[in-house]
Order: structure tokens, then sequence, then C-alpha cells
């Protein structure tokens, strides 16, 4: 294949200088993040093995829940324990591979989980507009192929981040500031235009979350325009409960996103370690709290944590 052969000079590693300004802290930053990973590990792990064991739960809604939790499990743990040994055994340098394969993972993953809303939001609203027909709209086979398309975009959408990088000459400056390989931070590194690099992650954001945004905006309207119809208070309520969930976890989702996102693009006069922990929790924030969101909402998997948890305590 003759477009990969070329020649372009790239540091065989990368510095990560983890929140800068905040280097004396480290060590103590570590065990929140350590905590919050277990938990994220925990909390993900549960919902997969209570959706597996319930019965009652396998429908189309819980299965997209069962990919977000993978999603969930699968996008810290891209990073966390990078930064972890950071933290702890100032283990900072990351090799050039490592750092675009990271990368690759992170923003892949995190056009999954946008994909895996999109899809919920659908489900909700042929539940709610479409309840009779809910079981032959979404049946297994349309939920096999919408998690593949929603994969297959993210992998198309996020592949060329890395293979543009690669056909790029850096400057022997190889210090990345920030506490993983965020696409932004790599290409302040190139020397010469990065202009194509910077572009193409801004169409990225745009075209993965900007449009997942827009469906969701109108699967909602559409669910709103129908359940505003319904005879009676109580059926409305009891529509809106439906929703409440899936709701909260959009917004956990991509409210953090646009913070992250204006602050590293527009924010010049924003502190940098004020950028990190806002990437940080922008990535740990939903897959922690995504769990407690629908055990909270969901009374199966209420039931069954606490039939585990009583039987562990007999």
């Amino acid at each position: 294949m003759k477009w990969l052969n070329f020649t372009r000079l790239h540091p065989s590693t990368f510095i990560l200088l983890g929140i800068p300004g905040m280097e004396f802290a480290h060590f103590w930053i570590a065990f929140p993040f350590c905590f919050i990973y277990v938990l994220v590990l925990l909390g993900n792990l549960l919902i997969l093995l209570i959706v597996k064991m319930e019965v009652s739960l396998h429908d189309p809604m819980h299965f997209f829940l069962c990919m977000l939790a993978v999603t969930d499990l699968t996008l810290p743990s891209s990073f966390v324990p990078k930064m972890l040994a950071h933290f702890w055994f100032q283990s900072r340098a990351i090799l050039f591979e490592v750092c675009l394969l990271q990368m690759f993972f992170i923003h892949s993953f995190t056009a999954i989980e946008s994909g895996v809303l999109v899809a919920m939001a659908f489900d909700r609203y042929v539940a709610i507009c479409f309840p009779l027909r809910y079981v032959s709209i979404l049946t297994h086979s349309t939920i096999g192929k919408v998690m593949f398309l929603v994969a297959i975009r993210a992998v198309f959408l996020t592949m060329p981040i890395p293979l543009l990088l690669v056909q790029q000459t850096f400057c022997e400056y190889n210090i990345i500031a920030h506490s993983y390989c965020e696409h932004m931070a790599v290409v302040k590194l190139v020397c010469g235009d990065a202009t194509t690099n910077a572009y193409y992650g801004f169409v990225v954001a745009l075209m993965g979350a900007g449009t997942d945004l827009v469906l969701i905006a109108l699967s909602y309207f559409l669910i709103l325009r129908s359940v505003l119809r319904l005879p009676t208070n109580e059926a409305r309520f009891k529509s809106f409960c439906t929703c409440g969930s899936h709701l909260c976890a959009i917004l956990l989702f991509y409210v953090p996103a646009l913070f992250s996102f204006i602050a590293h693009r527009f924010g010049h006069h924003v502190a940098l370690h004020i950028h990190i922990v806002l990437a940080n929790s922008y990535l740990l924030l939903p897959p922690l709290l995504n769990p407690l969101i629908y055990g909270v909402k969901t009374q199966q998997i209420r039931k069954r944590v606490r039939i585990m948890f009583c039987r562990k305590k007999v």
C-alpha cells in the first residue's frame, strides 16, 4: 500500500505532564481518581450482571443500556491506569504509537457513547409513540444492526485522527500538557501547518456529537408532542418518568463535553489545570453516574441489587 510509505519525523515517546501546575498534588489526586475508577468498574459490571440474570430486563432498552455499560467500562480503562501509573510511580513516558492508540480509543468510545444515547432516545420514542408496535419494530436483529452502525460510525469518524497525526512532522519538544493523549494537546506539538488536524477534530465533534444532539432533540420533541396528547395527567406523568433516567444520562454526558470543548478551543484565558480537570470529568463522570441513574430509576434493577446484597448478609 503506497499510501503508507511515508517518512515523517516524530518522537519515539511523549512525556505526559498530568495536571500542569498541580504536580505537587499528583500523588494525592490519584486516590480519588482510583476510587472513581473502581466504582466505575463495579457499577457497570453490576449492571451487565443484573441484566443478564433478570429475564424481565431482556428488552431493547436494557440491551442498549448494556452497550452503554460496556462503553463506560472501556472508555476510562483506556487512560486511567496510565494516569495512575504517572501520578503514583512517575511513569510519565508513553510510546508514540501507544499515544495514538489511546487517542483513538478515547475518541472512538466517546463517539460510541454518544451514538448509544441516540439509540436510547429512539427506543423511548418508539416505546411512547408506538407502544403496540414496540416489540415488532425493535427486534433483536434491528438492535444488532443499530449497535453495529454505532460502532462502525465511531471507527470511521475517529480513525483519520491518528492517521493524520502520523503523517505530520513533530518538533523536538515532546511534552504533552495533559494527563492523557488528548487530540488537540498532541496537535500543538506539530511543527508546521496542523490546520487539517485541527479542522478535522472540529468536524468530528460536529458530525458526531452535534448530529446526535439534533437527533436526540428531534426524538424528544416528538415524544413531548405525543405525551401532551395523552388524556390524563397520570398517563403523562408515567410517560415522562420512563424518559427521566435517559434525560439525566444525556445531560450528564453532553454538558461536561460542551464545557470541555468550548474551554479547550475558545477559553484561552482559562487556567490549563481547569481545562484538564474538565476533560477528565467529561470522561469519568458519565461512566460513574450512569449505573446509579439507571439503578435508581429501574425497579427491577433495584430489586435485584437488594436480593443480591441480602443473600450476602445471610
